[in-house]
């Protein structure tokens, strides 16, 4: 039996925490462990709690949670963290990537999305959700991109790179490939080390940035580079 992903909940607001306690009541998995009302608070408790994943809120007034979680990560890098806002801001997003967080989500989301996208995270998948991810695809299809450098990915790891620009879970690319789920695993995990990058959230950022993405979200991957 899997043991449960003790987490810590940082909000300012009492009300949003009692609502994330509610949507992680939905699934077994989670387990929430200490409750925080701001950055610093947020920062002790990981210290004392040793949680597997924090959930953090951008904008909180004693301490935002992008300081907090940049504290937290230099002291304890294997905890994972997400974000969590009302902000579908890219600016904001790419914030909370640059101080290490795993992932971010949007309040808006149903509770559904929000447990898949928790046990993803959990599981060691860090998808972004899917609405960011498009949402990154259009600035970055109308925008400037990164100069382009010689990438030493074989043909399988630039396929599955282009997936992971979607979005993609594991068992999707899996499913779409012909390969096994411990497959796409492996190729992600030489891929994260040949690129020099810790997760797969920066690999996802990685590919928007040079024009790893697919023309149409709902079709095939193309590796396109404009």
């Amino acid at each position: 039996m899997t043991q449960p992903v003790r987490v810590l909940i940082a909000d300012d607001h009492e009300h949003a925490r009692q609502g994330i306690r509610e949507i992680l009541r939905g699934d077994p998995l989670f387990e929430t462990v200490a409750e925080a009302s701001g950055g610093r608070e947020a920062i002790e408790l990981a210290e004392r709690w040793m949680p597997e994943l924090v959930l953090m809120d951008i904008d909180m007034k004693e301490m935002n949670g992008l300081t907090a979680a940049q504290i937290i990560k230099s002291k304890f890098p294997s905890m994972k963290i997400v974000m969590v806002t009302v902000s579908d801001d890219i600016a904001d997003l790419f914030e909370a990537l640059k101080k290490g967080a795993q992932g971010y989500l949007l309040k808006n989301l149903n509770p559904g999305s929000w447990l898949e996208y928790l046990r993803a995270v959990a599981l060691d998948e860090s998808p972004m959700s899917r609405e960011l991810a498009f949402r990154l695809l259009k600035e970055f299809s109308s925008g400037d991109r990164l100069r382009e450098s010689k990438i030493p990915l074989t043909p399988r790891e630039q396929e599955i790179l282009s997936w992971v620009s979607k979005g993609a879970l594991n068992k999707e690319i899996a499913d779409k490939l012909g390969i096994s789920e411990h497959t796409v695993k492996n190729h992600l995990k030489n891929i994260l080390n040949k690129l020099h990058l810790d997760n797969r959230v920066q690999l996802a950022r990685y590919a928007f940035e040079r024009g790893y993405f697919p023309k149409e979200i709902p079709g095939e991957p193309s590796f396109h580079r404009g």
